[in-house]
């Protein structure tokens, strides 16, 4: 295949994902405009705790807690969300600061937009503050779909805010608009999440995937799973965070992608997804 048709094959391929919803194809013009501003609405999650969904498919997520008279943005999606998490963040009361979950291309995406300081588990820094889309550890080779490895390199440079210059670090057992961090090393080195006890309420950015990024493609309702070995720096240590969140018994598990898990018996579903690859 010539690179031009490289090219013309993944334009293609991006904008028939970017149309396709969960459930079907995406009406043209007025049904996809309704479908994309649902996508990008805030949904409350928690007490206290809001979701805005946005870009592929919807399936990018950025939290919102509320901290006193403004909000605390947990994960910070893709580029192409800033102009909606800055409305979203001025409708809760006005943005204070935003923390990483990791600094993954679609997790760092919006921070350098925000005008406030970003903060990040110190082991996170430097991938954080480096101009690379794809970090050094990621594997695509391991993808089993060729298409997708093509896609992969393209759609990670389209969802990449740039580099993020970090005011400050959290570590495990800080505090943050009243939820507990906690560390989950193994998709990224600096991988955290943040857990409330009091209603049972886990922020885990991608400590477990509720996708097939493998395929692009949702997994079935209910079920989860440890990210793919692609992406990982290291996978036994992702599949031992997957446990440590098992063993915290939450009753909602708000992740990096699609709609939380919400239950009150998903330890079995996280150890399972533990064993995933």
């Amino acid at each position: 295949m010539t690179i031009a048709a490289t090219r013309q094959t993944t334009r293609i391929t991006i904008e028939a994902l970017q149309t396709k919803g969960t459930g079907g194809s995406l009406e043209r013009g007025g049904g996809r405009l309704r479908r994309y501003r649902a996508a990008m609405a805030l949904e409350k999650v928690a007490d206290g705790v809001w979701l805005l969904r946005g870009d592929f498919r919807g399936a990018m997520n950025i939290y919102f807690l509320e901290d006193g008279d403004g909000v605390v943005q947990f994960d910070a999606g893709t580029r192409a969300m800033r102009k909606k998490a800055k409305a979203a963040a001025a409708e809760l009361g006005g943005l204070k600061r935003v923390v990483l979950g990791h600094a993954h291309a679609d997790h760092r995406g919006t921070a350098p937009y925000m005008d406030v300081p970003v903060l990040c588990h110190p082991d996170e820094v430097t991938d954080a503050e480096s101009d690379a889309a794809i970090t050094p550890y990621m594997d695509l080779s391991q993808l089993p779909v060729a298409w997708v490895r093509m896609l992969y390199p393209f759609l990670l440079k389209r969802w990449d805010g740039g580099a993020v210059k970090i005011a400050d670090t959290v570590i495990e057992g800080d505090e943050v608009a009243g939820f507990k961090v906690l560390h989950f090393p193994g998709h990224a080195p600096g991988l955290i999440g943040l857990w409330r006890e009091s209603d049972r309420v886990a922020l885990v950015s991608d400590v477990v995937y509720l996708v097939d990024s493998g395929r692009l493609k949702p997994l079935p309702h209910g079920e989860a799973s440890v990210p793919h070995p692609a992406w990982a720096w290291d996978h036994a240590k992702a599949k031992e965070s997957v446990r440590k969140l098992a063993a915290l018994e939450p009753r909602v598990v708000g992740t990096g992608h699609e709609a939380p898990l919400q239950g009150e018996n998903l330890r079995e579903t996280l150890e399972r997804a533990a064993e995933k690859y």
